[in-house]
């Protein structure tokens, strides 16, 4: 939630700090980067030294970082102190799920996986909402002022209400080399997925800082992800033979439910960060939406999933996990479908609000349920290491949709005005310049283009364009 919440006060970061282009990605990018770069290697820590004092450790870190950031005079203060909360962030996440799989038993364990679950999903779609009121209401600092309250009473929580659970028979963690594996490969992996389009994915942009001639750096850093990454898996398996201790046990993906719930997560994070990237710039360049309306035009995707969780407590007694893990994919696929079908750029909030509710309940039923599938046949002591993993594929997921997806809209969206503007690009090139400024501001100029008579032509076009790139 926090990123979702972070992107929609952004506009009154830069205004306020006065930041570049450049640090505006950084400011957004950087959490997620450090984030995802440290999951592993905080995932085997909580089970030696303890998943309730990690996860504590983590909160402090968290909301401490929050903190800077509201105090931030300067863009690079800020960067530094999201990326401190990156760390934080990435000591959380794992640690929260070990602790519910070995505190946890039987009927008790699927509900507490379904909150779970369905509250990553639902948050996610809340975030928006909750910083575009923050942000006009107060100012963008209650983006970061709001994790104190909240981190202060979750670790008061686990204080007075939760055991300490560790790995019975740890031993002192000596993978250094795995460790630093990890961190490199995952890093260069999520960095070059979050520039590709900054960057250029084979030919370096004009503005890209670090180039091999005219070949961007993004190739290099997934040559440089997929060697280090098998060097890990290689490394691993040595040490699992050798009976040292691990990052990733590697035999765990011998484990079907866990090789194949991984997969899942990742297509299903896919999918979500896709939609909370491109459907708010619809909202707000194609309805022209305010922040705060357009965050509330998702609400029905967090509605659907906390609805989902709601229900499979009953649900349970007739589905199996699987078979529910089945019926949220399904709605999912429905939900998009129906998205990519039926909108249009007058179309009103019924055509998105139901689409969207079919798609959340979906995200809560395959959410809730995965992390019981993926963990189910995972031994208790191994709890960290493999909600650590679950939790970097679904990282790499969401980096995977904003790239994937994020191409393939921007791409649409300037070759589905160009489209409908040939005649006027061919008669004058200017107009395909401001076609091209379009696509490079994701959409922000067309609300200046509607409101002059003389490029009135060219923001219509491309607000349909933007629709047939979010469809």
């Amino acid at each position: 939630m926090d990123s979702t919440i972070v992107s929609v006060a952004i506009p009154s970061i830069i205004e306020d700090l006065s930041l570049t282009t450049t640090q505006v990605q950084w400011v957004q990018e950087v959490y997620t980067l450090v984030f995802a770069a440290l999951l592993m290697v905080w995932g085997v820590t909580s089970d030696r030294l303890g998943r309730r004092r990690l996860l504590i450790i983590g909160l402090i870190l968290f909301v401490g970082s929050s903190v800077l950031c509201a105090f931030a005079p300067t863009g690079g203060w800020l960067i530094a102190a999201r990326a401190l909360q990156g760390v934080g962030g990435s000591m959380i996440l794992p640690t929260t799920l070990a602790l519910l799989n070995a505190t946890f038993r039987g009927p008790e364990r699927a509900i507490a996986f379904a909150v779970w679950g369905s509250t990553i999903g639902g948050m996610a779609a809340v975030g928006p909402v909750l910083g575009g009121w923050l942000t006009s209401s107060f100012s963008w600092e209650w983006a970061f002022w709001i994790n104190l309250p909240f981190g202060l009473l979750v670790i008061a929580g686990l204080l007075f209400a939760v055991q300490e659970s560790r790995q019975a028979d740890a031993r002192h963690f000596t993978d250094w080399v795995g460790a630093l594996l990890s961190v490199l490969g995952f890093g260069s992996l999520v960095f070059g997925l979050i520039e590709g389009r900054a960057y250029g994915w084979w030919t370096a942009t004009d503005d890209a800082p670090v180039t091999f001639g005219s070949i961007s750096i993004i190739p290099v850093l997934f040559v440089a992800a997929a060697v280090l990454l098998t060097l890990l898996v290689v490394w691993e398996n040595r040490r699992v033979k050798a009976g040292k201790t691990v990052l990733l046990d590697v035999t765990l993906f011998r484990i079907k439910s866990f090789a194949n719930g991984n997969v899942t997560a990742l297509t299903v994070s896919l999918g979500e960060f896709g939609i909370i990237l491109s459907l708010p710039l619809w909202f707000q360049y194609v309805r022209d939406m305010d922040a705060l309306h357009a965050g509330l035009s998702l609400l029905p995707l967090a509605i659907g999933s906390f609805l989902a969780s709601g229900s499979v407590h009953s649900m349970s007694k007739h589905l199996s996990p699987i078979q529910m893990v089945r019926l949220g994919l399904t709605m999912e696929i429905l939900g998009l479908m129906a998205l990519a079908i039926l909108l249009r750029p007058d179309s009103s909030g019924w055509v998105t609000g139901v689409p969207l509710l079919v798609y959340g309940m979906g995200v809560g039923f395959a959410t809730a349920q995965l992390t019981q599938v993926i963990l189910s046949d995972v031994p208790v002591e191994e709890s960290g290491q493999a909600s650590s993993t679950q939790s970097t594929s679904r990282q790499v997921g969401s980096a995977l949709g904003i790239a994937i997806l994020g191409t393939a809209l921007f791409t649409t969206l300037r070759a589905g005005t160009e489209s409908r503007l040939s005649e006027e690009i061919a008669a004058n090139p200017q107009v395909g310049e401001l076609v091209k400024g379009v696509s490079d501001s994701a959409g922000a100029l067309i609300a200046e283009l509607s409101a002059n008579p003389a490029t009135a032509a060219i923001a219509k076009a491309a607000r349909a364009g933007l629709t047939q790139g979010v469809s």
